[in-house]
């Protein structure tokens, strides 16, 4: 046991070290002021402080079926892991057992002594095993593969539900943008509809001419032909979150109570420094777990251009009726029978094939920490993108709440001159299509400075926190695949899932 144990402590190929990649020492964009909540370490849609979208995260996580399909896929993965495992035990076992009866030839009874049976009926029992050692570290290293495989999907889960809880986020403020712009445009209107009473009467009173009433009545009906298009808009935001929350689009009005407003952001984001996405982002996490798996790969590739070293051996009962014996003799301890042996097995002429196996290998694991490093710039990129979209978008938002309070007095000033016979209808048309404009405007950027701030915090990779403490598979999905296949225990939270994220340097 000590040789063999000294054999199988050998593992060729390469071990799994974390990539360089390129990280900034800090992002371009100014850090926020003292205090401001660590979007890693809380739940940041809460800071938006709205109850309906607190909920419909929560139905998200437990009835999305993409974010189950990539729960269930944790599960495949551990088996997987289970199932490489097993190959360090022997690989083969059998049981064989039969009753064979030979019959001599009548011609040649005569050959055999005295008291010898032509007839002879055999019976035996056995078991056999096979069990290659691993030399090389060829089990170990899919062991080491598949483990990292396995902590993959653990960080793919995390990254379907950073996407899905940003997607969830998104739409509903979409939903709320969309109702506040209707509730813009129906003042519009109103306004509108003011603006042409103003005009009849004038015209009636013989003051302006026909075109007053014409404009004023084209703009009405142009404002209120967006409406409908808003409002078609709106449904189909609607149906979109009935579907991320795993709901038909039926049940679209009931999951958003009317009214609402749309979230306020919070003033700062903590966006800590470049080196914490390599903690946060679930797919820079993936990236490097893929990596490490295709490392582990390369030396499964290897260890199979080294002799492989098999054990085998047979044990079990075996009885005859010739002569004494007595085929119930077969439960008896000196009817026992052994078999031991070895063999190597060494693929010397494999004419390149063996050794290319390992060049694709290499260069798949070349392609994965390329993958790595193009995904931790990428994400840098994400981070500052949104930052800086969030900044400029705060600062539009302050112009154009103040354009919007001198178009709406703009407004006001025309249509009292216009009354008053002081400015034509042109003036007052003017006003009204700029207040319009700008106050839809305003609206819109109001949902724009919500949806960049979830930008950015999806690009940081919070939110995956919300699985801490809970199953990434609901009851309802586990019940059925246990009634279709025996998991055994492999469905408890405990034996399927690790006690938290892994980073990738803790990769095997």
């Amino acid at each position: 046991m000590a040789l063999v144990g000294g054999l199988t402590s050998c593992k060729v190929g390469p071990n799994y070290q974390t990539p360089d990649a390129g990280l900034g020492p800090q992002w371009t964009e100014p850090p926020p002021p003292p205090g401001t909540p660590d979007p890693a370490a809380t739940y940041w849609w809460r800071a938006l402080n709205d109850p309906v979208l607190d909920g419909l995260i929560d139905r998200a996580y437990r009835n999305n079926p993409g974010l189950q399909s990539a729960g269930v896929s944790i599960l495949q993965a551990r088996a997987q892991l289970n199932q490489a495992i097993g190959n360090l035990f022997p690989q083969q076992q059998g049981l064989s057992g039969g009753i064979n009866t030979y019959r001599l030839n009548p011609a040649d009874s005569s050959l055999l002594p005295a008291g010898i049976s032509p007839d002879l009926t055999t019976a035996q029992g056995l078991f056999s095993a096979t069990w290659e050692i691993d030399l090389w570290g060829k089990y170990r290293r899919t062991i080491e593969s598949d483990r990292a495989t396995f902590a993959g999907t653990l960080a793919s889960f995390d990254d379907v539900l950073v996407t899905l809880i940003a997607d969830v986020a998104s739409t509903y403020v979409n939903v709320r943008t969309l109702e506040e712009r209707l509730r813009v445009a129906d003042r519009n209107v109103e306004a509108q509809r003011e603006s042409l009473r103003v005009a009849t009467a004038q015209f009636d009173a013989g003051e302006t001419s026909e075109l007053d009433v014409r404009q004023a009545s084209t703009v009405l009906l142009q404002t209120t032909a967006q409406i409908p298009r808003m409002q078609n808009s709106l449904n189909q935001a609607r149906f979109a979150l009935a579907v991320l929350v795993g709901e038909p689009p039926s049940q679209a009005e009931a999951l958003v109570p009317a009214p609402g407003k749309i979230p306020e952001a919070p003033e700062g984001v903590a966006a800590g420094i470049p080196r914490d996405l390599l903690r946060r982002r679930p797919d820079v996490r993936q990236a490097g777990f893929q990596a490490a798996s295709q490392s582990a790969l390369i030396g499964v590739a290897r260890a199979s251009m080294y002799p492989a070293l098999s054990l085998s051996g047979t044990f079990g009962f075996t009885s005859n009726n010739e002569g004494n014996n007595s085929l119930a003799d077969l439960f008896l301890w000196q009817s026992r029978a052994a078999q031991a042996g070895a063999s190597m097995v060494w693929p010397v002429f494999n004419y390149g094939r063996l050794v290319n196996q390992v060049r694709v290998q290499d260069a798949v694991f070349q392609q994965a920490v390329l993958n790595y490093q193009n995904t931790v710039l990428t994400a840098q990129q994400e981070v500052e993108n949104g930052l800086s979209a969030l900044r400029t978008e705060r600062e539009a938002l302050t112009n154009l709440v103040s354009a919007a309070a001198a178009a709406r007095r703009s407004f006001d000033l025309s249509l009292i001159q216009y009354k008053g016979g002081e400015s034509d209808y042109t003036t007052v048309l003017n006003a009204e299509q700029s207040q319009l404009s700008v106050e839809d405007a305003v609206a819109s950027a109001q949902g724009n400075v919500v949806l960049n701030l979830i930008a950015v915090y999806r690009a940081l990779g919070g939110g995956w926190e919300l699985r801490e403490g809970q199953d990434v598979i609901s009851d309802e999905v586990k019940e059925a695949m246990a009634k279709r296949t025996n998991w055994g225990s492999l469905l408890e939270p405990q034996n399927h899932l690790p006690p938290r994220p892994v980073h990738p340097k803790e990769a095997p």
